[in-house]
């Protein structure tokens, strides 16, 4: 019911590179799956696979003697039983909570709807989850066009889930079992907990709360609430009475009073009907829950939608570092459920397989980015312990060679990262920890992470840890941090010469100061910097790598001017973008609201926004100015053709 990843923002190629993932960021205690490296490696038998995993069929649930589950989750992703997966964690947070829990992955929603009906109605309630992405990143390309496959599938094959299926399968269960509670999760609902732009719709939705039917919606990491509402219920709590719970959103009717919390206080935004009516007022409503995100100690929404009224209640506290390894601690199978054996392999699992999700959340706060409103800004960190006890569990599985894939979170380098002063945070609304500036009360040092990757390097069933998260190399140079010293320069060295396949990835986005500064990036000098350092490093290290940048087109700000001085700016600097990426708006994140609005909220300044699919396309064309005869032939041609580059009101 929650995503786990590296970057929510709105590339999917980026966006299944997880994970955490994510959780971004993620979720483990090998207990019987696999024995540790130090012993004989061995293949399960089909028997001993099928009763390690939770149960996806009503044959599993009648093998374990269940004549009903205390849970049902239904998911749009296949399950994989790995700590990167959502379904597979909440269902594990629900098991050692000592629930019965089945799990009902992408379920036939066009037949006569027997996969919802086979394992019946559940104790106490229902979960549904569109999976690790949103099903619309996941269906459709930044031009809207229909992507011809999934990675969350066995065989990357496409068509085995719907659009918005957290609406979907919820609508189908509350018609089926209209008595049952129905609680949904994951980026797809938490990014839709209030009213929001849909980029598909062209339109505002109001929550997705009230959309779909459900009772109840966690949004974020859910497995502070999940284990809240479990406790309750067993304890015999109705389930209407949970209304207080951190970390949930409900509907209550318009003239119902708001349930009394000891210490919590209550802000009411614009309503749904009013967002409709006047930007302003959804702007509005942005900054506040923007602001209201990034505090430890938030304030509860209200927002009204007809005659109900939607309650987000305020977040659970960042989990320790204690309870961020309890969740590493449940036997997962780190596999694919044996139904998919002669399916196909799942091309999100094939990636993340063999990597380690140290950490979660971030303080970065990119204006396009979903992750400090889904995994929160502040860093939770693993323990040295915990993380090195899952990197024996990883070793001890047969198709293991001796190499992660990655040790990392939403960024590679945040690790250990923490407020000097945490009551500074309790009330701080700010968005970035580092941007417009480095805060003065975070401690940025890379000693901890360093620390970390010697000690995974000196493992002997470790032969190379690639680091395959993106670099915040904002961190790293005194020009932006001024507490950046001979630690980063260190990290730096390290990373380079001992955790990269030849590539760094690194995303300085864009080379225009106002668009990076749209997007709450660093300037492109920074990451020329960066690049004068790491053609140094591998020189002197006889070393023949390059520097991969991450670069967008089309977002907010940006002209086809702009995307022309960009084309010549990589030009000069001999580089040719590979990984790039058309502007995708994505429910509730800043980049979104602007697209919609026309204006940046904060300074009430009018934004150029590219809208139509032409001015997307010339824009994304400066990117290849050198298959193609160079910036001034390729796109230049476009640009005098349409006369684009010149702002439009919005």
């Amino acid at each position: 019911m929650i995503l786990y990843q590296k970057r929510l923002c709105n590339n999917r190629a980026i966006m299944f590179k997880i994970i955490i993932l994510t959780h971004t960021e993620t979720l483990a205690k090998f207990e019987s799956s696999f024995t540790l490296s130090s012993k004989p490696k061995r293949s399960m038998t089909g028997m001993e696979r099928n009763n390690s995993y939770l149960p996806a069929s009503v044959k599993e649930m009648e093998a374990l003697g269940w004549e009903q589950a205390d849970v049902i989750i239904f998911s749009g992703d296949a399950y994989v039983d790995h700590p990167s997966f959502g379904p597979a964690v909440i269902g594990r947070i629900i098991e050692n909570e000592g629930l019965k829990v089945a799990i009902v992955p992408q379920p036939n929603w066009r037949d006569d709807l027997r996969d919802f009906r086979k394992m019946g109605e559940p104790k106490y309630f229902f979960g549904v989850t569109a999976g690790n992405m949103d099903s619309m990143v996941n269906h459709y390309t930044a031009a809207k066009r229909l992507r011809s496959d999934d990675a969350y599938t066995p065989g990357g094959k496409s068509g085995f889930r719907p659009d918005y299926p957290t609406i979907v399968y919820t609508s189908i269960l509350k018609k089926l079992y209209p008595g049952a509670p129905v609680i949904i999760g994951g980026i797809e609902a938490s990014m839709r907990r209030l009213t929001h732009f849909d980029y598909w719709k062209d339109r505002l939705e109001p929550s997705i709360l009230s959309s779909s039917g459900a009772d109840m919606l966690v949004y974020g990491m859910g497995e502070q609430p999940v284990r809240e509402i479990v406790r309750l219920l067993c304890k015999g709590v109705p389930f209407g009475s949970l209304r207080t719970i951190p970390q949930t959103s409900v509907r209550l009717a318009i003239d119902e009073p708001l349930p009394v919390r000891e210490n919590w206080t209550t802000k009411t935004l614009n309503s749904f009907e009013d967002c409709l009516k006047d930007k302003e007022m959804f702007a509005q409503n942005f900054v506040t829950f923007e602001k209201e995100s990034n505090k430890i100690e938030a304030s509860r929404l209200v927002e009204q939608y007809g005659k109900e009224k939607i309650v987000v209640n305020p977040p659970f506290p960042p989990m320790s570092e204690t309870e961020a390894d309890l969740t590493y601690k449940l036997p997962y199978t780190y596999l694919p459920h044996p139904r998919y054996d002669r399916k196909g392999v799942i091309p999100a699992y094939e990636m993340i397989k063999f990597s380690v999700n140290i950490h979660r959340g971030c303080f970065g706060g990119c204006s396009f980015c979903a992750i400090a409103a889904h995994q929160g800004k502040h860093i939770v960190k693993r323990s040295g312990q915990s993380i090195m006890e899952e990197i024996d569990r990883l070793a001890g599985m047969e198709s293991f060679k001796g190499y992660l894939s990655d040790l990392g979170g939403p960024s590679a380098n945040m690790y250990g990262m923490v407020a000097k002063d945490i009551s500074r945070c309790r009330k701080c609304p700010r968005p970035s920890c580092i941007w417009p500036g480095i805060c003065e009360n975070l401690d940025t040092s890379h000693r901890q992470l360093l620390d970390l990757y010697r000690e995974v390097s000196r493992r002997r069933d470790v032969k190379k840890a690639f680091i395959g998260s993106g670099v915040r190399y904002d961190l790293l140079f005194p020009e932006w941090n001024r507490n950046a010293g001979r630690t980063e320069e260190d990290y730096l060295q390290e990373l380079i010469v001992s955790h990269i396949s030849g590539r760094l990835k690194v995303a300085p986005e864009h080379t225009a100061d106002h668009v990076t500064a749209l997007m709450r990036k660093p300037p492109y000098k920074l990451f020329r910097k960066l690049k004068a350092r790491f053609d140094a490093i591998a020189r002197k290290n006889d070393l023949k790598y390059t520097i991969v940048p991450y670069f967008i087109s089309s977002h907010p700000g940006c002209t086809v001017k702009d995307m022309q001085d960009l084309a010549g700016e990589l030009k000069n600097d001999g580089l040719k973008p590979e990984q790039v990426q058309d502007f995708t708006p994505t429910p509730m994140t800043l980049s979104t609201l602007i697209y919609y609005t026309g204006k940046d909220p904060f300074s009430g300044k009018n934004v150029f926004v590219a809208r139509s699919s032409d001015d997307k396309r010339r824009q994304k064309d400066f990117f290849f100015w050198y298959k193609r005869g160079g910036s001034e032939s390729y796109g230049g041609r476009r640009e005098k053709r349409a006369g684009a580059g010149k702002p439009r009101r919005t």
